[in-house]
């Protein structure tokens, strides 16, 4: 266990980490799971374009286990908003083959992690394989959702838009998350999706999120929201958590300054993007209840 120095009011837990890039893992995938690429080769995937300034990328969000150290808020302190993020920040980066990267092509074709669940989503003959017509349909839907680089590889990225879109309509149809009069914050690991819903109404998301890689998975079961607080920092990387929602010791909603579609999962939180954080945020009190189940891929 890391020791950690005690500060008064901001406690470290979830805080942020850099790497500069990572072998791929397959992101918000379905039952049928490819194998994630063999690092090494030209299979690897990488970031195909930067997401913004910053470089590189913002990745992980240790979890401590420990609870913070929980205090009231002053108003003041309170009446601060977090900063905003970079433009760019939040842009649909998705990882391609290192070789396609360099080469710049237009149209990939490689076979990606998620050819098939994206063959079927598209509506295509489903074999595993990479066509003409196939990197022309994953191609026209990248174009559409605004996915860089768009070069019809079927990676993390374009899979999990695709998981999105399917679950906005009614993202608890499969009735995973317990319906209950009270509000009941649903963080569904297998597509990486979160949402909240009152009985059967949702009154947020669903939203992407991130959440704990292997070894640190997010921590399945029923939570409550215990603690909430803004702006916290964490003195342990002196990296800021906007928008926190604790639920369960070290682990909670919050924001990050980077992007939430890297392969590589948090070291516990469920990490959204800024704006996604600040509606919930508003959306979420402190009692409220956190209902997490499945199995983020990879973990």
């Amino acid at each position: 266990m890391i020791s950690t120095r005690v500060v008064p009011r901001f406690a470290p837990r979830c805080v942020a980490v850099l790497l500069v890039a990572a072998t791929a893992l397959p992101v918000g995938a379905a039952s049928a799971e490819p194998a994630p690429p063999a690092a090494g080769s030209e299979a690897e995937l990488v970031p195909g374009v930067p997401p913004g300034p910053y470089q590189p990328w913002q990745v992980d969000t240790p979890d401590q286990a420990l609870p913070p150290r929980v205090y009231e808020p002053t108003a003041e302190e309170d009446a601060v908003e977090p900063r905003g993020a970079a433009p760019g920040t939040y842009e649909l980066v998705e990882y391609v083959p290192l070789a396609d990267a360099v080469a710049g092509v237009t149209c990939s074709r490689l076979t990606g992690p998620y050819q098939r669940q994206v063959e079927r989503w598209l509506k295509r003959t489903v074999d595993g394989k990479q066509s003409a017509g196939d990197c022309k349909a994953i191609r026209a839907f990248q174009v559409q959702q605004k996915i860089k680089p768009a070069i019809g590889f079927a990676g993390p990225v374009t899979w999990a838009r695709m998981q999105l879109i399917s679950a906005r309509k009614n993202p608890n149809a499969a009735k995973k998350c317990p319906v209950r009069a009270h509000r009941v914050a649903c963080v569904d690991l297998t597509r990486q999706l979160t949402w909240v819903q009152k009985g059967e109404k949702v009154v947020y998301g669903p939203v992407p999120m991130r959440s704990g890689r292997a070894g640190y998975r997010t921590r399945a079961g029923w939570h409550t929201i215990y603690w909430r607080h803004k702006n916290h920092v964490s003195t342990l990387y002196n990296q800021p958590m906007p928008y926190s929602q604790f639920f369960s010791g070290g682990q909670a909603f919050h924001a990050v300054y980077g992007s939430i579609f890297t392969t590589v999962g948090s070291m516990g939180c469920v990490n959204l993007s800024l704006g996604d954080a600040r509606t919930l945020w508003g959306v979420l009190k402190k009692g409220d209840r956190v209902y997490v189940w499945g199995r983020r891929s990879g973990t």
